[in-house]
């Protein structure tokens, strides 16, 4: 099926598609579609930026809309028909606007119950009468001890962005979630890589869906230029100070590995004149949306993170990626390069490559080349060990310890001198 009419979907579906110049389906939503609205348990595995939001919500209003429309609406408050666990409060916001654009048409109701909300926020989201549910796993468990959302009447639950979800006893609340609906409710998993944990969920509770992979999964999209940067010595500031004067359409993620990197980067940046926002981990939540915000309207062009902007995000506004620190794990790369080049767009990732990430780019190249092989980047025609210019390095902070010890002011001290006996003269 190459066109949304194809589908089948309703009318009200296809003029928002229309309105929002959505014309042809992605890989993932040509295989993944048809099998969801004929009611199979689905597990679906995809690059980032393949489409997998619409893959379900299509879906989901179709079905919602059509019992509607056959004269079973929902009038009960508090107890939905489908169900988006999502993992994050910023990811669940993202999803819900993607699902109001088309309920506009369609006259459905969306209720997000999202962590970082208040709990009564969520409280009165759910108390008068909705079809969809969206919530992040833990506010969810907190609504269901309290009962306060009654889940037999879910048609559909879906696991998005299913391989951030997986912490400790996640699996266990999935089971109670799941338990809480009707044995027949179908299921939907989307995730982008397919981790142990990954596994070990669609083993508990996908053991009759169908797998889809695209062929983009676990890989780079086509669309998405890469270039690696050499960094001798471990001096990446020179680099990447290059690289953030050059022109790019659209704003950048710069990547770190850790939020003490992620904050000392963007002091650097701002002591040298450059307009950065941190979106990190352990930080201000208000401020944090904040700064997300700025970047997403593009009063400013970087965005200094660690992997926490890695996952589910989709930002209109990102043209390029930089890795300032290459992460060890593939999986975190390919969530990292998929803030770019999403749905068919163009975008560049820029790699600032030391020795100890050549593990890595051994496995991207794509070329069948060595980790010695490429080891040869860091060495002269000579096969020396290359070195940065003395003037490119940082300072190193004077210890007081090394600095010449000056002689204290005050009274001069003489040392006593040694006691020497004089022999003995038994004359005298």
């Amino acid at each position: 099926m190459n066109t949304f009419p194809e589908f089948g979907l309703l009318p009200s579906i296809l003029k928002t598609l229309k309105a929002q110049k959505i014309f042809t389906p992605t890989e993932i939503q040509r295989n993944v579609v048809p099998l969801l609205m004929s009611g199979q348990s689905v597990v679906g595995v995809s690059e980032t930026g393949s489409g997998k939001t619409l893959t379900y919500a299509l879906p989901i209003l179709h079905l919602l809309k059509t019992l509607e429309n056959e004269g079973v609406p929902v009038s009960d408050g508090a107890k939905p028909r489908a169900l988006i666990l999502v993992p994050s409060r910023d990811l669940g916001e993202q999803v819900s606007k993607v699902l109001k654009t088309f309920t506009h048409d369609t006259r459905l109701r969306v209720r997000p119950v999202l962590g970082g909300t208040t709990f009564e926020q969520s409280r009165r989201s759910i108390e008068s009468a909705f079809e969809i549910l969206l919530a992040t796993p833990g506010r969810l468990i907190q609504l269901m001890d309290k009962d306060l959302i009654d889940l037999s009447d879910v048609c559909m639950i879906v696991f998005d962005e299913a391989d951030q979800m997986l912490d400790d006893g996640f699996i266990t609340e999935s089971k109670r979630v799941v338990n809480a609906c009707e044995e027949d409710t179908q299921l939907a998993l989307f995730s982008a890589t397919v981790s142990d944990q990954v596994q070990d969920l669609m083993n508990a509770l996908f053991k009759n869906a169908e797998v889809v992979r695209s062929s983009g999964a676990g890989k780079v999209v086509k669309t998405l230029v890469t270039k690696n940067e050499t960094v001798i010595d471990g001096v990446r500031w020179p680099v990447f100070e290059k690289l953030i004067k050059q022109k790019t359409e659209g704003g950048t993620i710069v990547f770190t590995n850790t939020r003490d990197q992620c904050d000392k980067l963007a002091a650097e940046i701002e002591k040298h004149g450059y307009q950065c926002v941190v979106y990190r981990g352990e930080m201000d939540k208000a401020k944090r949306r904040s700064n997300l915000k700025s970047f997403r309207n593009g009063e400013v062009n970087l965005l200094i993170s660690t992997d926490l902007a890695a996952r589910g995000l989709d930002l209109e506004y990102v043209g390029r990626v930089i890795n300032y620190h290459l992460p060890q794990d593939m999986s975190n790369y390919l969530h990292r390069v998929g803030r770019t080049a999403r749905a068919g767009k163009q975008g560049l990732v820029v790699n600032l490559v030391t020795e100890r990430d050549l593990p890595l780019i051994a496995r991207l190249d794509g070329k069948n080349k060595s980790i010695s092989e490429l080891k040869t980047l860091f060495r002269d025609r000579e096969g020396k060990r290359l070195h940065v210019s003395e003037h490119l390095r940082k300072p190193k902070e004077t210890k007081v310890s090394d600095k010449p010890q000056k002689p204290k002011a005050g009274p001069r001290k003489f040392s006593k001198p040694k006691f020497k006996p004089k022999p003995y003269n038994p004359v005298k």
